[in-house]
């Protein structure tokens, strides 16, 4: 048992704040979506009195868009199967996909521009999405995030096993109420065994998601290195004049059937190769659309090289993403994450205030501590959960929600 109080206490006080700070920017990026829409970011697509028999051309929303652009490069075209009706064009400065300059949805069905994604804005939303993701590091920070969903799974086991001890005399959700730092404790201790499955879900997930760079490497290493070295010589030039995107598109839906398009990365592309378009076809339910098969297509004729399903890691990935911002099962399931999410915050808030009360120190007195020692250059404890029978703690290419790729 001590080693087990160990290993508690240290992986919550090591994590605590990181992982408050993560629930927090966490709660408006499950809502995303719905917050874009409310700031008029993004636009919904307009009511018909009368559906085109066919679908808008593709080649014609990228002329367009490159009219907009003349100075971008083509990234991507995004579908979105929970949104059949927009298209989005993903472009940039170079068509590696590094970097995102333009973000722009159009109406599937008519072709019409409805609205371009004011990604030079910035507001409140990237500043969540960016502190959530890598701190403003990049790939450090990221990795980083990811140890802190580690440590949270380490707090959690070693919590449940300190609970089991804690609790052998009590009632399973007493809250004994002689103290505020008792009433604390157990409401710390009911609150993490409650929501002990979900903290687990997303502390997981949250791991999986910080690996996402290095999960996409290994695959265009070895998968995507192997399917396009099949289909072209290694000294075969780039290809510079490209075939309809709309041939390809419907090539690789007919031998995908009863997929649609999640998203075309175009040659050039980190998703693609200098010779080839790669299709990512997914299932149009929410329990297959993260189910994805890539679709290796010729730049220059349009033709279907090969199909393959995408390699376990990286299905494993695309599921964890949805999963972690509970964006599968609609706004129901959101409000659900929410709440849950409310409640990791109380049981963190409640763990830094039981590792205070413990130490008798009040906020002030460790405020002004901080304040003298910033003052003489030393370095303040930041205060975190103790492992005092603490039951546990909480823990996109590019854009959230459906500005994804993923």
């Amino acid at each position: 048992m001590r080693t087990w109080w160990w290993v508690h206490k240290w992986s919550s006080l090591v994590s605590t704040l990181f992982l408050l700070l993560l629930c927090v920017t966490g709660l408006p990026l499950i809502f995303a979506h719905e917050i874009d829409h409310a700031l008029g970011n993004s636009a919904d697509p307009p009511v018909l009195a009368e559906v085109p028999a066919e679908r808008a051309s593709v080649d014609a929303m990228i002329a367009d868009a490159q009219a907009r652009y003349p100075d971008e490069h083509m990234q991507f075209v995004v579908g979105d199967p929970d949104e059949p009706d927009v298209t989005y064009i993903r472009m940039g400065e170079s068509p590696e996909g590094s970097t995102i300059n333009v973000f722009d949805t159009y109406d599937a069905r008519t072709g019409e521009h409805l609205n371009a994604y004011p990604l030079e804005a910035g507001g409140f939303m990237e500043v969540m999405e960016r502190l959530h993701v890598d701190l403003y590091a990049g790939l450090k920070g990221t990795l980083f995030l990811g140890s802190m969903g580690l440590l949270l799974v380490l707090s959690l086991v070693s919590g449940v096993v300190l609970y089991g001890r804690f609790m052998r005399k009590l009632k399973f959700g007493t809250v004994r109420d002689r103290t505020p730092r008792l009433r604390w404790l157990d409401l710390h201790n009911l609150l993490g065994i409650a929501t002990l499955v979900w903290l687990l879900v997303v502390g997981l997930t949250g791991t999986i998601n910080a690996l996402a760079i290095p999960i996409f490497q290994q695959w265009q290493a070895t998968e995507l290195a192997e399917m396009t070295s099949r289909h072209a010589a290694p000294d075969q030039p780039p290809v510079t004049e490209l075939t309809s995107v709309d041939a390809v598109l419907a090539n690789a839906s007919a031998v995908a059937p009863g997929k649609v398009l999640s998203f075309l990365a175009f040659p050039g592309n980190e998703f693609a190769s200098p010779h080839h378009f790669v299709a990512f076809m997914a299932g149009e339910e929410a329990r297959t659309e993260r189910l994805f098969t890539a679709v290796l297509v010729d730049a220059s004729t349009a033709e279907v090289l090969e199909v393959s399903s995408m390699p376990w890691y990286t299905q494993v990935l695309f599921v964890s993403q949805p999963l972690h911002f509970g964006d599968y099962g609609g706004l129901p399931l959101k409000v659900l994450w929410a709440l849950l999410d409310v409640l990791a915050i109380v049981v963190l808030g409640s763990g830094v205030y039981l590792w205070l009360k413990k130490r008798n120190v009040t906020f002030d007195q460790w405020l002004a501590t901080a304040r003298g020692n910033a003052a003489s250059g030393e370095a303040t404890p930041a205060p975190a959960v103790s492992g005092d029978g603490a039951s546990g703690d909480p823990a996109t290419l590019g854009i959230p929600s459906t500005r994804t790729l993923s």
